[in-house]
C-alpha cells in the first residue's frame, strides 16, 4: 500500500475530471462510515441520553422548527 505522501503526489497528477470523481467518492466513504458510526452509537445506548434530552427538550416547548 502506497504511503499518504505517495497517495497525495498521484493525486495532484490527475486530469481535472478525475481529481473530481475521486473526492466526490472519497466524501461519500467518510460520509458512509460517520453513519455507521452513528447507527451503531445508537444501538449500542452510547446515545440515549442525548436522546432522551432532546425529548425532555422538545416537550419543554425548546424546539424550532425546521
Amino acid at each position: 500500500m502506497s504511503t499518504v505522501t505517495e497517495i497525495e503526489a498521484a493525486i495532484a497528477h490527475l486530469p481535472k475530471d478525475e481529481f473530481w470523481k475521486l473526492t466526490d467518492r472519497l466524501i461519500a466513504l467518510r460520509e458512509e462510515a460517520w453513519d455507521r458510526q452513528i447507527e451503531a452509537d445508537a444501538e449500542s445506548g452510547k446515545l440515549d441520553k442525548l436522546f432522551d434530552q432532546a425529548d425532555r427538550d422538545f416537550e419543554a416547548g425548546r424546539c424550532k422548527e425546521l
